[in-house]
């Protein structure tokens, strides 16, 4: 499954990545993520790694994830390596006088969440929840 959502944000790249950057503070703008957990004492850059308690509705995960990609300002990529298995980015770019931030996921579900068919049930909830994500960033951001 992919799903890729985007949103213009009234700022410079660099202050949409003062909130993006602290990994610990994702918790402020993701609705899913309830709780962010580093398993060791890096929390940033690439090769960090942590746990999200991740919560849509009445199901609960805790997913697995390490950094793979970083560059400040521009980009930050991760590895699912929970039970959902997959990669996410998110990116950082200029855009006239606003900055543009999208979020793009490639998830694999396993057979126990319905595999193939699950993914297909999930997207539009999760490209909702998503969205929702994304107006709460910019919101925090243009407000700061």
């Amino acid at each position: 499954m992919i799903i890729r959502v985007d949103v213009a944000i009234d700022a410079s790249p660099n202050d949409v990545w003062t909130f993006v950057e602290p990994i610990e503070r994702h918790v402020d703008w993701m609705a899913d993520a309830a709780r962010i957990t580093f398993c060791g004492e890096q929390t940033r850059g690439i090769g960090t790694e942590f746990d999200c308690l991740t919560t849509i509705g009445p199901f609960r995960l805790n997913d697995r994830m390490v950094v793979t990609e970083w560059e400040p300002g521009r980009v930050m990529g991760i590895e699912h390596r929970g039970l959902v298995t997959g990669r996410g980015r998110f990116t950082i770019a200029a855009d006239a006088d606003r900055t543009r931030f999208a979020w793009t996921e490639v998830l694999r579900f396993p057979a126990w969440m319905g595999g193939a068919l699950g993914e297909l049930a999930a997207k539009p909830v999760l490209e909702g929840v998503w969205r929702r994500n994304l107006r709460t960033l910019r919101t925090l951001v243009e407000r700061a």
